[in-house]
């Protein structure tokens, strides 16, 4: 009696051909900022923009620093500095993410791709800043940014809240998946 042919990995049970799934989309190039030439500094000014208004959002973004920059004197970095060492403050190592296993969801914590951490950070960073009281955008992201840089403030609570729930989900979920 003659042995099964072996399957190729991309034929399905029938033998024939599986068909792809669609393409991964190209990741777009973004031109860095006139000001610092910052590609990052481009990426958090596209998600602080409004209705296309780019150039508002830069300037938002410049008189925050600036703003940064005055209340911060005694600090020898710069005001990019400061702001890049926030983000970094704010930024989630894990999150996180519903499984659904025999009709109960879990909790899952998993680790976060280098580009979502930065994306997550600086969503958070603009969020919180929108949620602040004061008089201008540019106050509110400034009070946000320096609260960020020293460990404080509502975006920084929210990443010490997602390492929490991961925290307290790991045990759980070890020995499960």
């Amino acid at each position: 009696m003659a042995k099964p042919l072996k399957r190729k990995s991309n034929q399905n049970k029938n033998g024939k051909l599986k068909k792809m799934r669609k393409a991964k989309p190209k990741k777009r190039v973004i031109i860095p900022d006139p000001v610092f030439n910052e590609v990052m500094v481009s990426r958090f000014v596209n998600h602080l923009m409004y209705d296309g208004k780019k150039s508002v959002a830069y300037d938002i973004f410049y008189t925050a620093l600036d703003s940064v920059k005055s209340k911060l004197p005694n600090e020898e970095k710069t005001p990019l500095e400061i702001w890049k060492k926030a983000l970094e403050n704010i930024t989630p190592q894990v999150e996180v993410k519903s499984r659904r296993v025999g009709g109960a969801t879990f909790q899952v914590p998993t680790e976060i791709r280098p580009e979502r951490k930065e994306s997550i950070s600086m969503k958070n960073l603009i969020i919180f800043s929108r949620k602040r009281a004061g008089k201008t955008m540019a106050d509110k992201l400034a009070a946000e940014i320096t609260d960020a840089f020293n460990n404080q403030g509502g975006a920084f609570k929210r990443k010490e809240d997602m390492h929490k729930m991961a925290e307290a989900n790991r045990a759980f979920a070890h020995f499960r998946f």
